[in-house]
C-alpha cells in the first residue's frame, strides 16, 4: 500500500492528489482496504514523508517547501538542520522558531529561501524522532523543586525534577535523568534514572560525559558472557591458515597499551627488494554476523580513548585477550604479504587467513631509544636490531613513495594528559612521536592501500575510507592567509596536494608553522566510510581502506569478515554479495556517525581535563601562539596545547577591525594586527572545567 500511494504521488501530474483522489486511484472499496489505506497514510504523514496541504492536498515532501533532517543545534540557541537525503544546504534556524527541538532531533522544518543572502532559512514545525532520552546533569534545589542544571548547554529550557522522582540523588549529585516530558508548560521534566555520584567524586565527571554521548560505559551480563566463552585457540582453527608461528612476528605499540591487533615483520631480500608482513587480528573468527557480540561492536562502533580510561569497542577477553596478539601464544590472523622494491613500488602480494606466535611485544619508547643508541637495549633485542633497521629503511621508502603522490602530512601536538589518584589532572606533557611511531604507520598505511585495491578490482560490495577534497571556499580563505604571512601557493580556483604538501614544508620551523598547520587542517573535509571508493584526499590515495585495528574499530571488523567471503572460501556467495549491497551504505553511515561521536566524546573529556589543570594557575602568565582568529576574538594556544579565548572586549589598547578574508583583527587607531601564527603573552582570567572553556587576557 506505502508504494502505491509514493508511486501514485510521484507520477501525477499536480505532483499533488486529495484524500479521494488517492481512495479512487488505488481502487479501495472494502473497509479493511479501506483501514489500511488510512493507517499509512497517517503514517506517512507522521514520518513526513508526505505532507498534507491546508487544502487537504498530499505531497511527496521533496515537492514541498517542508525538509526533512537532523538539528545541529548550537550553545547561542540557534541551529541547522542537514538535510537526510544530503541534497541542498544546511538550513539556518533562529533560536525563537526552534519550537522546543533538542539537538540531533529528527525534525521537519518549513523553508523560505534567501531571506538573509543565499542561505535557507527556516522554521521547525513537528519534531519527527527524539534523539535523547535522558539528560546529564547536575541536581539543584530551588523553590521545593529539583532543577537539573544540564552538562549539555544546547539545551536552554528549565529541566524540572519533582521530588517523588529524585529516586536516591541528592543535591549536586550528577545524574542520568529520563525525560518524562519534553513540553511540561514550556518545561521539559525528567525522572533521575541513574545517581552517577557526587560532582567531586572521583571519575563521576568523566563518565558524565560518558553517558551525555549515549555511550555504555559497560556491557551487558549477555555481551560479557559470549565473549567468555573464547579462551584459547582450537585444534580445528588451525584449518585452512599458513602457519606463520616461527617466523619473528613482533608487535610494536605504546607503552600502556593492551589490545594489540597487528604485528609485522621485515626482511630485506636477495634482490635487494623489502619483503614486509602485515599479520592483523581476526576478530571476524570470533564475532561473526548477525551475533550478540557483533549488535554490540556495531552499535558502539569504536573505542573510545580518554584520559585514564578506554571505553572498548568489545569485552576485555577479545579484546586483551584472545583476539590480542600477545607475545609467545597462537594468534588467529590475516595477513598481508608484500614484497616492495627500493623505489616503494608493490612488486607482488598476498592476502591470507594465517596463525602467529608473536615473537616479542615492542614499545615506540624502546625502539626509539635502541635508534638513539642505547646499547642496554642493543644488547636485550640483539637477535632483532637488524629487522629493526630495515623497517626503518623501508619506511623512509614507504614515505618517500607516499610524498611523490602528494600525500599531506600535517605536524600537530598530541597532549596526554597525567591524573593523580583522584582522577585529576596532574600535569599535560606533549607525546614524542620518534621513527618507530612513523614506521607503523606507514606500514599500516600501505596494507590498508593493498587491500582497498584488491577488493576494489573485484568490483564487490565493499566499506571504504574515503576523504573528499576542502571546499573551494576553506582553500581560498587558506590561500589568502597564507599569502598574507609571505608563504604563496600556487593555484587560484584549484590548489593541488604537492602546493599545500609544499607549504607545509615550507613553513617548518617557522612562527607561522602551528598557525598554518591548524588552518589548513580546520580547511580539510573530514574522513568517512563509504560504500563508493572516492578516494583519500589527505593521504593522495586512489584506494584505501581501513584493514588493520578490528579490535577497536567496526568498519575494520567489516573489511576481515568481506577478505574472509571474497577470498578465503571457494565460492563468493550471492546471498552474502546481495546482503552487503543493500546494506553497506547504512553499515558505512553508522561507522561514520559512531566514529564522530567517540571523537567528540574525547574532545571535550581532553578540553575538560585541560580546563581542570589550567585552572590552577588563575593570574599567571604563559607564553602562547594565536591559533585561529574570528570577529569575537582570538585563541590562544600554549606550548602544552592548552586552548583558550581572548574575547575581544579583553582588548582594550583599541578598537579592532575583523578582516574576514585574512583572518585578522586590526587596531583602528593604533593599527596593531593579531593574526594565526603570532607570539603572544596571555594571562589565566577564568575557567570553565565542566565546559572545557579557558578565558585569557593579552598582556
Amino acid at each position: 500500500m506505502k508504494e502505491k500511494i509514493l508511486k501514485l504521488l510521484e507520477e501525477t501530474e499536480s505532483k499533488k492528489l486529495k484524500i479521494n483522489e488517492l481512495n479512487e486511484l488505488l481502487e479501495i472499496t472494502s473497509s479493511d482496504d479501506l483501514k489500511e489505506f488510512m493507517k499509512t497514510i497517517n503514517f506517512l504523514v507522521d514520518e513526513a514523508i508526505i505532507i498534507e496541504s491546508k487544502n487537504h492536498e498530499y505531497s511527496l515532501v521533496k515537492y514541498t517547501n517542508y525538509v526533512v533532517g537532523h538539528l545541529d543545534l548550537k550553545e547561542k540557541g540557534f541551529g541547522f538542520v542537514m538535510p537526510l537525503d544530503r541534497q541542498g544546504d544546511d538550513i539556518f534556524v533562529s533560536r525563537d522558531l526552534i519550537n522546543g527541538a533538542m539537538n540531533l532531533d529528527k525534525v521537519l522544518v518549513y523553508v523560505s529561501r534567501n531571506r538573509r543572502g543565499t542561505r535557507p532559512e527556516g522554521e521547525i514545525r513537528r519534531v519527527i524522532e527524539r534523539k535523547y532520552t535522558h539528560i546529564i546533569g547536575t541536581l539543584q534545589y530551588r523553590d521545593g523543586m529539583g532543577y537539573l542544571i544540564s552538562d549539555d548547554k544546547t539545551i536552554k529550557q528549565n529541566i524540572i525534577i519533582r521530588k517523588e522522582n529524585y529516586n536516591g540523588a541528592k543535591k549536586f549529585d550528577k545524574v542520568r535523568a529520563k525525560i518524562i516530558n519534553y513540553a511540561f508548560k514550556g518545561k521539559t521534566e525528567c525522572s533521575v534514572s541513574e545517581v552517577i555520584g557526587n560532582i567531586n567524586s572521583k571519575g563521576v565527571d568523566i563518565i558524565s560525559k560518558i553517558l551525555k554521548h549515549n555511550i555504555d560505559p559497560i556491557f551487558s551480563d549477555e555481551v560479557i558472557k559470549a565473549a567468555s566463552i573464547f579462551n584459547e585457540v582450537k585444534e580445528e582453527d588451525y584449518t585452512g591458515r599458513k602457519d606463520l608461528r616461527e617466523q619473528m612476528i613482533i608487535t610494536i605499540d605504546g607503552d600502556d597499551s593492551k589490545d594489540f591487533d597487528d604485528a609485522v615483520i621485515v626482511k630485506k631480500l636477495d634482490n635487494g627488494n623489502y619483503h614486509l608482513g602485515v599479520s592483523i587480528a581476526d576478530v571476524s573468527h570470533y564475532v561473526t554476523k548477525g551475533s550478540i557480540l557483533d549488535n554490540e561492536a556495531y552499535k558502539r562502533g569504536t573505542s573510545v580513548y580518554l584520559p585514564g580510561m578506554v571505553v572498548p569497542m568489545l569485552p576485555e577477553n577479545l579484546s586483551n585477550n584472545i583476539c590480542s596478539l600477545k607475545p609467545g601464544v597462537d594468534r588467529l590472523t590475516i595477513s598481508c604479504d608484500m614484497e616492495i622494491n627500493k623505489s616503494g613500488k608493490i612488486v607482488k602480494y598476498e592476502i591470507y587467513p594465517s596463525v602467529i606466535k608473536s615473537y616479542k611485544r615492542m614499545t615506540y619508547s624502546k625502539i626509539n631509544k635502541i635508534f638513539e643508541g642505547d646499547i642496554d637495549l642493543n644488547n636485550e633485542y640483539i637477535d632483532l636490531i637488524e629487522m629493526f633497521y630495515d623497517m626503518r629503511n623501508l619506511a623512509k621508502i614507504l614515505k618517500k613513495k607516499r610524498d611523490s603522490y602528494g600525500s599531506i602530512n600535517f605536524e600537530t601536538d598530541e597532549a596526554y594528559i597525567i591524573l593523580d589518584d583522584n582522577g585529576k589532572s596532574e600535569d599535560i606533557i606533549i607525546r614524542d612521536r620518534g621513527v618507530s611511531e612513523n614506521i607503523i604507520e606507514e606500514f599500516m598505511l600501505k596494507a590498508n592501500q593493498v587491500v582497498a585495491e584488491h577488493v576494489y578490482w573485484m568490483n564487490l560490495p565493499f566499506i571504504y575510507r574515503v576523504h573528499d577534497k576542502p571546499t573551494e571556499e576553506k582553500l581560498h580563505r587558506l590561500l589568502k592567509m597564507s599569502n598574507a604571512l609571505g608563504f604563496k601557493v600556487k593555484g587560484k580556483t584549484e590548489i593541488s596536494n604537492f602546493e599545500l604538501q609544499k607549504l607545509l614544508t615550507n613553513v617548518k620551523d617557522t612562527p607561522a608553522e602551528k598557525g598554518i598547520n591548524l588552518l589548513m587542517l580546520r580547511s580539510m573535509q573530514k574522513a568517512i566510510y563509504s560504500e563508493h571508493n572516492l578516494g583519500h584526499y589527505g593521504l593522495a590515495f586512489k584506494y584505501y581502506t581501513h584493514f588493520t585495528s578490528p579490535i577497536r574499530r567496526y568498519p575494520d571488523l567489516i573489511v576481515h569478515r568481506l577478505l574472509r567471503e571474497y577470498l578465503f572460501t571457494s565460492s563468493q556467495s550471492t546471498e552474502v554479495i546481495d546482503y552487503y549491497l543493500e546494506h553497506m551504505k547504512e553499515i558505512a553511515e553508522n561507522a561514520s556517525i559512531t566514529e564522530r561521536k567517540a571523537v567528540m566524546l574525547e574532545r571535550e573529556v581532553v578540553d575538560m581535563k585541560k580546563a581542570e589543570y589550567i585552572s590552577k594557575f588563575i593570574n599567571k602568565v604563559f607564553d602562547g601562539i594565536i591559533s585561529s582568529v574570528t570577529g569575537f576574538g582570538l585563541y590562544v594556544t600554549l606550548p602544552n596545547t592548552v586552548e583558550g579565548l581572548v574575547h575581544i572586549s579583553e582588548l582594550r589598547d583599541d578598537y579592532y577591525i575583523y578582516d574576514e578574508n585574512l583572518m585578522i583583527l586590526i587596531g583602528e587607531r593604533k593599527h596593531r594586527i593579531f593574526r594565526i601564527g603570532d607570539h603572544v603573552k596571555v594571562k589565566v582570567m577564568k575557567v570553565h572545567i565542566s565546559d572545557g572553556d579557558i578565558d585569557f587576557k593579552i598582556m
